[in-house]
């Protein structure tokens, strides 16, 4: 009898992606708050993908699903578009949707492929990013059901993200194959389950890929459709926003205190800081 222990077919190192419903220009102007640079790049008809180096949880020690929920929900209430934010580790892997300031939703599978989400949370997401009610919404429950019996092998696989020996990286396959009816295509090579390194590479080769900005450079007037509501650039809306980001980050930061989420606990800050400079800009600056 044989003493090793199976491989896990699914230890991926921790890592994300952010799909904004945006083109790339209106997301660049954006993610300076995130505070890291990253590759941008098209993903699909209306979608861009930001491909993170990963440094609050590669260097940080923070959990790559808290860092990634707390970065869409700090897009998501700074522009007028959703944000998806994919994630995975050595033991689960999951998705979140931020749209303005509602609560996120999201969902969580471990490392087999076991569904360890909501129901209800699969259904909240397809009606926020407007799938079918009916057929899509089919394809996202499979990605529900535990894996059916091994016995009925490949044929089971056929569907979206069901099948025999389906791990945390093949329910995210499944879940981008049904995105694609809302628009989503990932480029060649982001493939969710790698790790950082292996996704800036390969975001990197790509056509068209652009770097955005850290957080002390900001897009000007000119560079940006959105320049009307950034108040580094003196834009005439810009101080409502400025004063909802505030108000959204102390919500934030709150709840991340109070959950003890270092993820949470950062977008909020970030948020109170850009709102307050925002605030603090329209109050100075001379009409």
């Amino acid at each position: 009898m044989s003493t090793e222990e199976p491989v896990p077919a699914f230890a991926p190192a921790p890592g994300a992606l952010l799909l904004c419903r945006a083109e790339p220009e209106a997301v660049a102007a954006v993610a300076p708050l995130l505070g890291e640079r990253m590759p941008l790049v098209g993903a699909g008809e209306g979608w861009s993908a930001l491909v993170p180096r990963g440094g609050p949880w590669r260097e940080g020690g923070e959990p790559v699903d808290r860092v990634a929920t707390g970065w869409a929900a700090a897009l998501a209430v700074c522009a007028p578009w959703p944000v998806l934010a994919l994630w995975w580790d050595a033991d689960r892997a999951g998705y979140t949707l931020a749209s303005g300031f509602r609560r996120p939703v999201g969902y969580v599978w471990l490392a087999d492929g076991t569904p360890a989400g909501e129901d209800e949370a699969m259904r909240t997401f397809a009606a926020r990013i407007g799938l079918d009610p009916v057929l899509d919404v089919q394809s996202l429950d499979r990605l529900t059901r535990p894996d059916p019996d091994p016995g009925q092998g490949a044929a089971a696989g056929a569907g979206a993200g069901a099948g025999a020996g389906v791990d945390a990286r093949a329910r995210l396959r499944g879940l981008l194959a049904v995105l694609t009816r809302a628009g989503i295509t990932l480029p060649a090579g982001l493939a969710p389950g790698e790790d950082a390194d292996h996704l800036g590479t390969a975001a990197r080769a790509l056509p068209g890929v652009r770097w955005t900005e850290a957080a002390g450079r900001r897009p000007t007037a000119d560079e940006s459709r959105l320049a009307a509501w950034m108040f580094w650039v003196g834009g005439p809306g810009a101080r409502a926003p400025a004063l909802a980001q505030t108000a959204a980050g102390l919500t934030l930061t709150a709840w991340g205190l109070r959950r003890h989420s270092g993820g949470w606990t950062t977008a909020g800050a970030l948020l109170i800081a850009h709102g307050a400079l925002g605030t603090a800009h329209g109050l100075t600056k001379r009409p």
